[in-house]
């Protein structure tokens, strides 16, 4: 009784309620069956379930079933218990002919309310011809395990695709359920992916083996690695050879034969062997993309749209004009260089916020991609922004298609610090260089002006006219070297061209803290964007118009040597390709940051303003 009574308490006290889980009704059964054998199944649902109503199974004959089977549980979490009830109802059946057949889905009642289970598809293989010819000589499952019973394949969704087309490449395991008993896999060996960009596929982390037949013979697969690739040139590119170890489960022979006297027999026992499976190489032929290339096309391939929109028409002068381009769609959405947006002469422009959502399956890479604009009007009055374009070559119809927004109008009006201010000399590509002009003249000093007797032996000397010429000369070399620098900040390309390699210093000392911190993908990122912007800002071009082919021809007009600009296309290349290629050791980082520090040195020796 005491016990009761301090049971009520704590529940009391802890505010526990018994609760039923919310009802679910599921359908379970094998992906592939063989033709000839039985399987099951299963409707799961975790409740009193009432007046089960199952499909009618024209293709497969029911041999027993339906066998009910109850389990409870119960558990406390929180201060909260959960009871639940599961009931399962099993059938055993058997296919009636091959192909692949659907099951419709089934109903049940739990507590008055009606609930619909899932579909099924179940694909029905024939039979194994090797099999059943083993089983009527009497061989069993123990002969040695053949490079036809435990294999690999790398299949590929497509064979000839454009340059920058993503297609799909599965690594599957086949093995003989006969002959190969597969419990693990070790040493994995997977092939470089070596001029593609790679998106993988998470895969689940309980996978099982699906029945497949493949030339005849039955085989339990194992999906080992599936990724998207996107080719980065054309031309026949081959996939390398690999290898993987894998542990089967063989049985070992008895140690002595059997005897009639013998009351325990010595029938041998199982144990894990490891076998090598090597992958072949595969190949794809990547055709290059057709000529005739838009002038906002920059490498977009796949399917598209974009939209795009203004925070506001009407701002004033200390106000920010926000432009949102958004692209959605299937194809190499994360390469998808920003489409320019131009703002006006008298707009600060800041560097664009990019947010990239995307999902990769084993129909693509498809997501979008949104790019914030931001730009600070310094003048009133009314501009436009023209329309912004996007280009992307359509793989299905095999040309270029190009989409085009409205241009925006926009009324800027006096904003209350405006009207006064020195104007703004501003660094585009970096904000932190921000430098005020106006006061570029002194005030010459009128007040408590003191007079000197000239009966002083000072006045009318020597010292007395260099006191006054030595002021004067050094006031107008001074004043002459302020105005030059004060026309050369007005010029904002020089002045991005001077301070472009102190902002790629500073990029590369993140990139730096990254490859200490290991992180890959950030480290090479950082990379690129410092090498796009020194060039950008040595250049005097906008980023959203460099590419790799005007960045060669410029730096072929300023003299720069071959060599130093197929040292900077390969670092570009090469940071490209290492942001989504297999994890890299610390040293090929350590190598690709001296290089790219050496490059810019070149660079400023080669290029000076």
């Amino acid at each position: 009784m005491r016990k009761l009574v301090f049971l009520f308490i704590l529940l009391a006290t802890f505010g526990v309620g018994v609760r039923a889980a919310d009802v679910t009704f599921k359908a379970t059964a094998p992906e592939a069956v063989v033709m000839g054998e039985t399987f099951r199944l299963s409707y799961i649902v975790n409740g009193e379930g009432k007046d089960l109503r199952v499909p009618e199974l024209v293709d497969f004959e029911v041999l027993y079933g339906p066998a009910v089977s109850t389990s409870y549980s119960t558990q406390m979490i929180n201060g909260n218990v959960t009871s639940e009830t599961t009931n399962t109802y099993t059938y055993t059946l058997q296919p009636k002919k091959e192909g692949t057949f659907n099951i419709a889905p089934a109903t049940i009642k739990v507590k008055g309310a009606n609930y619909t289970s899932n579909a099924l598809v179940i694909k029905v293989l024939p039979a194994d011809k090797a099999e059943e010819a083993s089983k009527e000589n009497g061989r069993s499952g123990t002969a040695a395990v053949g490079k036809d019973d435990l294999f690999i394949l790398a299949t590929l969704s497509k064979k000839s695709i454009y340059e920058q087309e993503g297609f799909l490449v599965t690594y599957k395991l086949y093995a003989n359920p006969r002959k190969a008993n597969v419990v693990g896999i070790n040493q994995v060996k997977l092939p470089e992916f070596e001029g593609f960009l790679t998106q993988e596929i998470e895969l689940p982390q309980n996978r099982q083996l699906v029945l497949e037949n493949y030339n005849g013979k039955n085989y339990g697969t194992f999906v080992i690695q599936q990724a998207v690739l996107y080719p980065q040139r054309s031309g026949k590119i081959t996939i390398p050879a690999g290898s993987l170890d894998v542990a089967l489960r063989v049985q070992v022979p008895a140690t002595r034969p059997r005897s009639v006297f013998d009351f325990f027999e010595d029938n041998g026992g199982y144990t894990d062997v490891n076998k090598s499976v090597s992958i072949s190489p595969v190949s794809v032929e990547v055709k290059p993309l057709p000529s005739g290339k838009p002038a906002s096309f920059s490498g977009a391939v796949g399917s598209f749209t974009m939209t795009s929109s203004i925070n506001s028409n009407q701002v004033k002068t200390d106000d920010a004009v926000t432009v949102k381009v958004t692209i959605s769609g299937n194809g190499n959405i994360k390469l998808v260089k920003n489409p320019e947006v131009v703002f006006p002469n008298d707009f600060d422009v800041y560097d664009p916020k990019v947010d990239v959502d995307i999902k990769t399956t084993t129909a693509g890479s498809s997501g979008t991609k949104t790019i914030e604009y931001m730009a600070i009007p310094r003048y009133a009055g009314d501009f436009e922004i023209p329309a912004i374009a996007f280009s992307y070559f359509d793989t299905k119809a095999g040309s270029y298609k190009t989409i085009t927004s409205e241009p925006y109008k926009l009324h800027v009006e006096q904003g209350k610090g405006g009207g006064g201010n020195a104007p703004v000399v501003s660094n585009f590509s970096n904000k932190e260089s921000v430098k005020y002009l106006g006061q570029d003249i002194r005030y010459l000093k009128v007040k408590n002006i003191h007079f000197v007797p000239n009966n002083e032996l000072f006045f009318g000397s020597f010292m007395y006219y260099m006191a006054y010429l030595i002021p004067a000369i050094l006031f107008i070399v001074f004043f002459l070297i302020y105005r030059k620098q004060v026309k050369e900040n007005s010029n904002l390309a020089l002045v991005r061209t001077k301070k472009a390699n102190k902002m790629a210093v500073r990029r590369l000392k993140n990139a730096g803290k990254l490859m200490k911190e290991n992180k890959k993908e950030a480290f090479y990122d950082e990379v690129l964007r410092a090498l796009w912007g020194y060039l950008s800002d040595k250049l005097s071009i906008p980023q959203a118009n460099l590419t790799k082919d005007n960045v060669e021809a410029e730096l072929a007009k300023y003299g720069v040597d071959d060599a130093l600009i197929q040292e900077f296309m390969d670092i570009l290349n090469t940071c490209e390709f290492a942001r989504y290629a297999p994890a890299q050791a610390s040293d090929a980082m350590d190598k690709l940051y001296e290089q790219t520090i050496d490059a810019i040195g070149k660079m400023e020796n080669t290029i000076k303003k």
